[in-house]
């Protein structure tokens, strides 16, 4: 059960960037009031929750006349860097900077503050969930975990103010760079996947995310704590045939799996520096499979879009 976006005051956090544009144009399509905010650059060393929780209390109070004609805060703001190692800059924007927000917003009165997070949190797990079981396997989703789990903190100590976390997938949209390098892969004769090529993957559009976003945002009733971008229905063979043009070859499995294996080893040998490329191949090889989430039981599941923003990437390559 959803309201008319129309009726509530959108302030979003983040809103040059890849996903915070496409949430700013959904909100503009629907005829919703919006506003942009520059999230503040934020640097932080804590290695705790509980550490990050405290930095953003002292904080907080900054914020918060900056978010009090707002009804509903989307952060999409933070660094996308899955290639690079830790530093302060990186804790700050992914982890600290939600928790801070998360207060101000608290503190100004704000109705729903939701925050995009990442499924890489729970790194190679064959079936990513809602749970606060976290698996991170790099610098940036180390990151992104910690922010979820100081969020955790926050939301224990607001209530009723609604704090959902939003888990993206694997998002791709048509001017992101990993989906023209997709696009790439997918038309050359590398495009392959792990035997039999049937694997669910979390490939997912960046229409069908902005949407959700929105949805869950102005959701009229109780929203989970820690919500999954629900699934767009899509095999690892359905996106390298969407992206390439052509069906992927298909590998034996214990091929790929001494492949990734290698590779990973000799990554954190080099500081953890190839784990995001890796984590790739793994995923158009082997896929991720999700379970049904808060989405499929409130009916907030988008029509998939996925195969075909792939396809009309491959065509304007």
């Amino acid at each position: 059960m959803t309201q008319d976006s129309k009726k509530h005051r959108w302030l979003v956090l983040g809103a040059s960037g890849f996903v915070g544009s496409a949430i700013v144009a959904e909100l503009r399509q629907r005829g919703a009031l919006v506003t942009t905010l520059a999230a503040p650059r934020l640097s932080s060393s804590a290695t705790t929750a509980a550490a990050l929780a405290a930095e953003a209390r002292a904080l907080s109070e900054d914020l918060r006349p900056a978010l009090e004609q707002a009804d509903i805060v989307i952060n999409a703001a933070g660094l996308a860097t899955p290639g690079d190692g830790e530093s302060p800059a990186l804790t700050g924007a992914n982890a600290l900077l939600p928790a801070f927000l998360a207060l101000a917003a608290h503190s100004a009165g704000v109705h729903r503050f939701v925050h995009l997070s990442s499924a890489s949190v729970q790194g190679h797990r064959r079936v990513i969930d809602e749970s606060s079981n976290c698996a991170p396997f790099s610098a940036y989703s180390r990151s992104k975990a910690l922010g979820e789990q100081a969020l955790s903190l926050v939301r224990a100590e607001t209530s009723p103010t609604s704090l959902v976390t939003i888990r993206a997938t694997s998002v791709q949209g048509s001017s992101r760079p990993t989906t023209r390098s997709l696009v790439k892969v997918a038309g050359s004769p590398i495009a392959s996947v792990a035997a039999p090529g049937t694997a669910p993957t979390p490939v997912s559009s960046i229409d069908a995310l902005a949407w959700f976003v929105v949805e869950t945002g102005q959701f009229a009733g109780e929203v989970p704590g820690l919500v999954l971008q629900p699934w767009e229905g899509l095999s690892v063979s359905d996106v390298l045939t969407a992206a390439g043009g052509h069906a992927p070859r298909r590998l034996p499995q214990w091929l790929c799996r001494f492949v990734l294996a290698t590779g990973y080893v000799t990554s954190k040998l080099l500081g953890e520096r190839f784990h995001g490329p890796i984590r790739r191949v793994e995923l158009m090889w082997f896929g991720q499979e999700q379970t049904p989430g808060w989405a499929e039981s409130a009916g907030l599941v988008p029509p998939s879009a996925a195969a075909k923003l792939l396809e009309n990437a491959r065509l304007s390559h």
